[in-house]
């Protein structure tokens, strides 16, 4: 089913100096044929005039689309008898670079080489986190699996009374958090920096979804301590000469002491010790001036700054809480006084040092603040929901750039990709055996085409544990529900999203939500068409192409993400065909699709995008689907890698043609193609 969404026609002179995504191949065959033609003008123009009186001919050779049928009118939704391509719309209302939002020729991989230099510290930092977010899922996955088995072996136990039996099932296993962290360091993986001071690769702002993630990029070395230290350890390896250690480098502020105060320009920074570990905040003993009090004094006595983050309540970290990095701050006073329970505790004052960037942490109390609880609250709304109800939850579009404000247009909504004439899917494959949920990998048909694991974890609603070759899902003619996690890319929406007007790349996507790393954004959706009917002389840019192969075979500069999938002997045949013509299937989402359309490019996105098989198990027909590669907070914009080669893109005259890219991300390569 698909609706037209009811916003007003948008500015067309503004709409045309926003710079649009599109395949790579159809702009090359564009410009091919350019080429052809204008070769063809200048043989036209040496010959003689009768030779000139036959230049009509030699055009309709040239299978030029003609201006009446480049600018056909306006009607329902319908693909012609003759030309599968001719797919036109009516009654609208009214998709990683810097255009409105077509799609490129899009690897499935979300971190392509760029231009070959080396990866700046944000870059580092981003995949540090996602490298630690990859092993967490993993570490979570076998604890789901742990818990499974041992409560069915309880319920195959339930008349026994073995004590042992019991305690199996009752035995918690270690934090997955911190198996992540134990398996990075092993495998040298986290980062080691400098220790004083400002860290490169992470800005004040910069928000940390748990104290692990921050142990990893080497931000604030101790999970569980609020005060990470230079100890005596180092000054016995000649390092941090003309110092006195220890120094204290980094503090939490997360209220988990009673005597804490807090305005955020000044902290009163309750000392380290005496605190009963059971989470009241309450002091059972004296503090010692040792360890991080004796850090932080030797920081005020020798004027080394302090890193300073704070914690507040989220529901959606897996530890209720996200920590934001609030800038570097002075010791400027200490002292010792009887706290709240009667004992010895000591007490630091800190202030925050001029000439930082703003402090965004009181802004953070934050985003949410910003984030409207009603239709009624939303500033420059253009359109309340553009799916028309479609989606299980609204999603408005904003526009506070034109004027006047004008709504996203030229797009009928749909939920799901509509086949073009004369294309089919294949039939549903026999699926698997189980029931209810889909619980025993090592029983379920579908995740033994998974490399005989789940793709997905059960935690918040379902996540991707990484980036795949391929997905196979639990499909039509599977024996479990739709609950089954090995459905997740088909649950649909779960979050708030906005489609808001940018000033410089159209119109981008946003949400009101904190999205976890794995989660399902959308599939992009559109016309389903075959790529040799799409026509390069048309300027279509909503023209995403099917590449799974390409990817699996790493062409074209995707990374290989093969893993451990089962994949069956004619799909090998299949990408050996493909090899050279590229994907046969692409998704035209010129007038048909869904808001994936609207979601702009980056050089470092926080998106990536997944194929799926879920109805059938056709490689070049596998839904594409958008997943958080990142803990995405609320109001950062989604966007993925459009996946351009750089120097990809040819003129009529065989010259490299270039677009500028307006990402604005620490590593951007300054152009899309």
């Amino acid at each position: 089913m698909v609706v037209p969404c009811v916003a007003e026609l948008s500015d067309p002179v503004n709409d045309a100096m926003v710079p649009r995504r599109c395949s790579a191949r159809i702009k090359n065959l564009k410009s091919e044929q350019e080429a052809q033609l204008e070769r063809q003008r200048v043989r036209c123009r040496s010959n003689d005039d009768s030779v000139l009186e036959k230049k009509p001919k030699v055009y309709k050779k040239s299978k030029v689309v003609t201006s009446s049928q480049a600018q056909a009118p306006n009607n329902d939704v319908t693909v012609s008898p003759v030309d599968n391509d001719d797919v036109t719309i009516t009654n609208v209302a009214a998709p990683n670079d810097c255009t409105d939002h077509p799609v490129p020729e899009t690897s499935l991989n979300p971190q392509l080489s760029g231009n070959g230099t080396e990866k700046s510290s944000h870059a580092r930092v981003t995949e540090t986190i996602r490298r630690f977010n990859k092993h967490y899922l993993h570490f979570v996955q076998e604890e789901e699996i742990r818990c499974g088995r041992a409560q069915a072996d309880q319920k195959t136990k339930k008349n026994s009374k073995s004590k042992e039996a019991e305690d199996d099932g009752k035995r918690s296993s270690k934090r997955p958090d911190l198996k992540a962290i134990s398996k990075m360091i092993s495998e040298k993986e986290v980062l080691n920096r400098e220790r004083i001071g400002s860290l490169p690769g992470i800005d004040v702002g910069h928000q940390f979804f748990s104290r692990a993630e921050m142990v990893v990029v080497g931000f604030h070395n101790h999970w569980l301590n609020g005060i990470d230290c230079v100890g005596q350890s180092a000054g016995k390896k000649g390092e941090y000469k003309g110092y006195s250690l220890p120094l204290a480098v980094s503090i939490v502020v997360s209220g988990q002491y009673e005597d804490d105060q807090d305005n955020y320009e000044e902290v009163v920074y309750t000392g380290q010790g005496g605190n009963d570990l059971l989470g009241n905040k309450r002091q059972i003993k004296d503090q010692v001036m040792e360890r991080g009090n004796l850090g932080l004094k030797n920081c005020m006595e020798q004027s080394v700054p302090v890193r300073v983050t704070r914690g507040h309540r989220c529901v959606n970290s897996y530890v209720g809480k996200v920590y934001t990095y609030d800038g570097l701050y002075k010791v400027v006073n200490y002292w010792a006084e009887k706290g709240i329970s009667g004992f010895t505790v000591y007490k630091f004052r800190l202030k925050r040092i001029e000439g930082q960037p703003v402090l965004t942490t009181n802004q953070v109390h934050f985003t949410r603040g910003c984030i409207p609880n009603s239709i009624s609250e939303i500033r420059g709304l253009v359109c309340e929901d553009i799916s028309g109800g479609l989606e299980d939850i609204p999603i408005p579009a904003t526009n506070l750039v034109d004027d006047p404000p004008v709504a996203p247009s030229g797009l009928t909504y749909s939920r799901d990709i509509v086949c073009a004439k004369g294309i089919k899917f294949p039939s549903a494959p026999t699926g698997c055996n189980c029931h209810g949920s889909c619980l025993d990998p090592r029983v379920c048909s579908c995740a033994k085409l998974n490399g005989s694991e789940f793709p997905y974890v059960h935690k918040d609603g379902g996540r991707l544990i990484e980036p795949k070759a391929v997905v196979f899902e639990c499909g039509p003619n599977c024996g479990c529900g739709p609950a089954c996690v090995n459905r997740t890319s088909q649950k649909g929406l779960r979050y708030r999203l906005e489609v808001f007007r940018t000033p410089n790349k159209g119109w981008g996507v946003r949400s009101w939500d904190y999205i976890p790393s794995g989660a399902t954004i959308c599939e992009y959706t559109g016309l389903l068409k075959k790529t040799d009917q799409i026509d390069p002389a048309a300027d279509n840019n909503y023209v995403f192409d099917i590449d799974c192969l390409q990817t699996m075979k790493g062409l074209d500069g995707r990374e290989r993400r093969l893993g451990e999938v089962s994949l069956p002997g004619y799909w090998h045949n299949d990408a050996e065909k493909t090899s050279d013509g590229g994907p046969e299937y692409c998704i035209d989402a010129v007038s048909v699709g869904n808001f994936a359309r609207f979601i702009n490019h980056s050089c470092q996105p926080n998106l990536f995008v997944q194929c799926v098989l879920s109805t059938h198990h056709d490689i070049g027909l596998a839904r594409v689907v958008l997943m958080a590669a990142d803990n995405i907070p609320p109001l950062q914009e989604l966007t993925y890698d459009y996946g351009y080669v750089l120097d990809s893109v040819m003129d009529r005259e065989g010259k490299v043609k270039q677009m500028a890219c307006y990402c604005g991300a620490a590593d951007c390569r300054k152009r899309l193609f």
